[in-house]
């Protein structure tokens, strides 16, 4: 399949950090994109181009889902805000249907004069990636905070944040 989000799941792709979490019907990763370290995606195993075709357990995951990948962002984060917005397009052609969810803080607005989307466009055109060897750091203290159902047993990371 030429699906990129696929490929990721499957192992036939370079995923930096590796797989942080898989419930029944999604997985989270963090994203290999421009949009710092901290940003997870969360997605349905199945190829599933939109919303509307998610089966009624993929859908009773995705909330609590979503809410948790919100959680494990903050603990170790400690943003001002955690945005959470559905992705599924690349070309103006329908893709692979994920959530990002990235944290913000009020510093990144040397990158952004306006929070959100704004902020996401402006990432996105610089095209920076994070560093790999933070980015595997902040997926292995997430795996491990997703395995104890939210509960941080070690100091936020403090020095990864942006």
């Amino acid at each position: 399949m030429d699906c990129y989000a696929c490929q990721l799941i499957q192992g036939q792709k370079d995923l930096p950090g590796g797989r942080v979490h898989r419930t029944q019907h999604w997985v989270v990763e963090h994203c290999t994109g421009p949009l710092g370290v901290g940003t997870l995606i969360v997605k349905p195993i199945r190829h599933c181009l939109h919303l509307w075709e998610l089966t009624s357990q993929e859908t009773a995951e995705m909330g609590p889902l979503l809410h948790e990948a919100s959680q494990v962002v903050s603990k170790l984060l400690q943003p001002s805000q955690v945005y959470i917005c559905l992705w599924s397009h690349a070309g103006w052609q329908p893709q692979h249907l994920h959530f990002v969810v990235q944290p913000s803080w009020e510093n990144l607005k040397n990158i952004s004069d306006k929070p959100g989307p704004y902020l996401q466009a402006a990432m996105l055109q610089t095209s920076e990636t994070p560093n790999r060897a933070t980015v595997e750091q902040f997926c292995e203290h997430a795996r491990g905070v997703f395995q104890r159902n939210g509960s941080l047993t070690f100091s936020p990371l403090r020095s990864i944040r942006n």
